[in-house]
């Protein structure tokens, strides 16, 4: 299963009543965190979730409301007790920008490793399996596709009809790899397994919805009402309406809506706009938590 929270969902600027977007998956206890603008280490906090544990920080582009927070984020981190590595991915600039902002933050606990992301890199990281992908924003700016992948069910009558000795059926169902047998020697038909596409900060581009097929989730930004759909192409951004539009398109199971202009202080008063085409889309408030199963989950 996944759990997953949107600690914030404002865009520009932090407003009194709402932190700035970012989003944070967890995973077999470990942690992925999409974004960090100011104040993020409090959101993730106020919604319940450790610092400590994060794995993986991927930032979608360098504006200040998407990373500005990274220096108190990793300090908070540190005082949290974590000692093991940290990988964070962007867009080219990620090396230069996490050493620039890591400058106030010179004496962490553990060691940061930066990845360069361009369109359909990949990254794997505790769990996570991750897809970079390009948007369409005033500057270079990554969307990612999650994955929690499943392989088969153990299969007694496999194992024994390819020989494999009961010792080996317990690592070779982990993952492992011994004398001359694989996981595929005593595993099913690999299954579905979690999906989740997360785009903000961009023009609607139709690779959102490709990578979105399927998905369990949509996260995507909802920052103007329709009336202002010109003021969203000239800043690069979108409406409700037309996030709706590719959540419909990628035939995804649900849409969570975030970034939202700091000038609209009820987002719910343009929500019908995005429900009307895709009834299954859902108006992300700061630390909106669900947990997502596998289909076969209870």
């Amino acid at each position: 299963m996944l759990d997953i929270c949107l600690p914030g969902t404002g865009g520009t600027v932090p407003r009194l009543d709402r932190f700035l977007s970012c989003c944070y998956m967890r995973h077999e206890g470990r942690g992925l965190l999409i974004d960090c603008g100011e104040g993020t280490q409090l959101a993730v906090k106020k919604a319940g979730f450790s610092l400590g544990r994060i794995d993986l920080i991927l930032l979608t582009h360098f504006h200040a409301d998407h990373c500005s927070g990274l220096p108190g984020l990793l300090l908070s981190m540190g005082n949290e007790g974590r000692t093991d590595p940290l990988l964070i991915c962007g867009p080219r600039g990620v090396d230069g920008i996490v050493k620039a902002l890591t400058v106030i933050a010179p004496e962490l606990p553990f060691r940061i490793r930066t990845r360069t992301l361009s369109d359909f890199d990949t990254e794997d990281v505790a769990g996570f399996s991750v897809t970079a992908f390009e948007l369409k924003h005033s500057c270079p700016c990554l969307g990612y596709d999650v994955r929690i992948r499943r392989g088969g069910k153990f299969d007694v009558e496999k194992a024994k009809a390819r020989g494999v000795p009961q010792r080996l059926w317990s690592k070779l169902q982990k993952g492992e790899s011994l004398e001359g047998f694989s996981p595929e020697d005593v595993l099913g038909e690999t299954r579905r397994g979690i999906h989740v596409t997360y785009a903000t900060d961009t023009r609607p581009v139709e690779i959102i919805s490709l990578m979105a097929a399927d998905a369990d989730l949509l996260v995507c930004e909802g920052m103007f009402e329709r009336e202002k759909r010109a003021r969203a192409a000239e800043s690069s951004h979108m409406t409700m309406e037309e996030a709706a539009r590719l959540a419909k398109d990628a035939g995804c199971r649900r849409l969570w809506l975030t970034h939202y202009s700091p000038a609209l202080p009820d987002p719910s008063v343009c929500f019908g706009e995005a429900e009307s085409i895709f009834p299954a889309a859902r108006l992300g408030t700061d630390g909106l938590t669900e947990t997502i199963r596998f289909d076969d989950e209870p």
